[in-house]
């Protein structure tokens, strides 16, 4: 298991073992580039058996089973089960929203990426650890696990401030990246342009794609009360106003909306959207919280 100082900031050593035992789950079948230790459902090349099929001119004459000839005068081909690689891509939203609570919103994001990246660089899947925002900054990609220094340098690499919106964000995400795989957003998804479009982008890839939502407690249930100035992180924008038990009612019964709109579009496009706050240990989310939803087995 790897023992770098990096490690140490995002990843616990306890975590780091829970997590070689892991594997990514993905719902669609995507042909990877390279073999790697994920059982496919395609029929390759490998040590295992798997089938026979009818000899077609053409055919690999390697792979015929000349003892099942020898008996029967047909030629078969034998089928084996195939290994390959899965690549996943987690996406970090770098806004300044995102740089929030105790800890940050956007701590907890790297630290999610740091975990899931790990994963599967253990299972010599292909990882891409993307902030959105950062222009010029393509996130390397790494496979296996001597990797993860590299991985938990670039997460360490940036911060909040980059204020792209999620539309820009994954824009240039898929400009940059033209494969397929497992797409799991980190993300506070609090952008005045809304999430609909960034969404509808990754989903038009063909991609497997996650939302992981990231929340405070501060931002659920707010410990606020009088007269206050509410400022924008992002654009500025800044509004006066008196926090009463009313207006705290109401700001409840908007945020339960909002989850439940956003709950309500991933379904519709088949979207695992998974809920998390910034008090929840990251151990409890991914060992647990991720394997009741299938992101990980």
């Amino acid at each position: 298991m790897p023992n770098t100082a990096e490690a140490s900031q995002l990843l616990s050593p306890e975590l780091l073992a829970r997590l070689e035992r892991l594997e990514l789950v993905s719902r669609k079948v995507f042909r990877g580039r390279m073999k790697g230790e994920r059982r496919s459902r395609r029929k390759g090349q490998s040590v295992e058996f798997a089938d026979f099929r009818n000899y077609v001119p053409g055919d690999d004459l390697r792979l015929i089973d000349w003892n099942l000839y020898a008996r029967l005068d047909q030629l078969f081909l034998k089928l084996f089960l195939e290994e390959e690689d899965l690549h996943l891509y987690a996406l970090v939203d770098a806004s300044e929203s995102m740089n929030f609570g105790d800890p940050t919103k956007l701590f907890v994001a790297k630290q999610l990426a740091a975990a899931l990246g790990f994963i599967g660089l253990c299972r010599a899947d292909r990882v891409s650890v993307a902030a959105l925002g950062p222009p010029g900054r393509r996130a390397p990609v790494l496979r296996g696990r001597a990797s993860l220094w590299k991985m938990l340098q670039y997460l360490e690499s940036f911060d909040s401030g980059h204020n792209v919106s999620l539309h820009d964000g994954i824009k240039d995400f898929s400009l940059r990246n033209s494969g397929t795989g497992v797409a799991i957003l980190m993300t506070d998804l609090m952008d005045k342009g809304g999430y609909e479009s960034a969404l509808r982008m990754l989903v038009g890839r063909r991609m497997d794609v996650f939302v992981m939502h990231i929340l405070s407690p501060e931002e659920i249930d707010p410990p606020l009360r009088g007269d206050r100035k509410l400022i924008d992180v992002e654009d500025g924008d800044n509004a006066e106003i008196t926090i009463n038990a009313y207006v705290l009612e109401k700001y409840k019964e908007t945020v339960k909306s909002f989850i439940s709109s956003v709950k309500t579009f991933c379904s519709r496009r088949s979207i695992v959207y998974i809920p998390v706050r910034t008090d929840t240990p990251v151990e409890t989310i991914v060992t647990r919280y991720l394997r009741e939803r299938g992101v990980v087995r």
